[in-house]
């Protein structure tokens, strides 16, 4: 078993290399387990709707930061590659959400900015950093700018600018990359790899957006999934239960994989 320190130098290390960083994203132990079994698995990211979804909560750090903490050290206990979490926007101090994370063997983690006032978020990014340092772990921190979750009916051009200032503030303040999530086309997201940098942006993979391979040619630096790989196992469950309620069988292609 590798020590932390080992994990999150190891995670700087794939944000470093020239392919994208693919996040299968798990929300428990066994699904962190069977996509880290996987050979192509190279590091495990957590995903703040279905880790609270798991537990009964809505997403919007409505779940028990403890709770989350616990789910997250199974999460690293079961898996010997590096473990990011989604931090929300780090439950009020995100700076010592983070050092108790750290705690639990966690070496990356998305916090959001909300879109507060930029001083703000740098200054909460900023903090995130001091933390890890403090710890002693290289750390990934990967900082989010919501400007495109909440653009409202702001001109495109607009958002863009805003992103890309957050963004370079965000890399300034000392995050390994800055996440943009929202539905992006390629030419919105070559303006943002333009803009904020090459390998600097991560992007959330949605039904409809560019594949990883795309997103690869066009300089990103990761992909996730967020809440889509649970609702895809959902998907599965609920069909297949709708087929065993009216009288049919298991599917064919059911694995014992957990």
């Amino acid at each position: 078993m590798s020590t932390t320190a080992e994990r999150g130098a190891r995670l700087r290390e794939l944000h470093d290399a020239p392919e994208i960083l693919v996040f299968v994203n798990a929300w428990d132990a066994a699904s962190a387990r069977v996509v880290a079994e996987l050979p192509s698995c190279r590091a495990i990211a957590t995903a703040s709707h279905s880790v609270a979804a798991s537990f009964g909560y809505e997403d919007g750090e409505q779940i028990p930061l403890d709770l989350v903490l616990d789910a997250t050290a199974r999460i690293v206990a079961a898996v010997d590659l590096p473990v990011t979490a989604d931090l929300e926007a780090g439950y009020g101090d995100a700076g010592e959400t983070v050092r108790r994370a750290i705690g639990v063997g966690v070496v990356g983690a998305n916090i959001e900015d909300e879109m507060r006032p930029l001083s703000e978020a740098v200054a909460m990014m900023e903090a995130v950093v001091r933390a890890a340092e403090a710890e002693g772990v290289p750390f990934a921190l990967n900082a989010r700018t919501d400007a495109y979750l909440r653009s409202g009916d702001r001109p495109p051009d607009e958002v863009m600018a805003d992103a890309v200032e957050r963004g370079l503030a965000f890399l300034e303040a000392g995050a390994t990359c800055v996440f943009v999530p929202g539905r992006l086309d390629a030419e919105t997201v070559q303006g943002l790899v333009d803009g904020i940098g090459v390998r600097k942006i991560s992007v959330l993979g949605l039904p409809g957006t560019p594949s990883g391979a795309e997103l690869e040619g066009l300089g990103v630096a990761r992909v996730s999934y967020g809440p889509w790989t649970q609702r895809v196992a959902m998907t599965a469950l609920q069909d297949s239960a709708s087929e065993l309620l009216a009288g049919g069988a298991l599917p064919p292609w059911a694995r014992a994989v957990s």
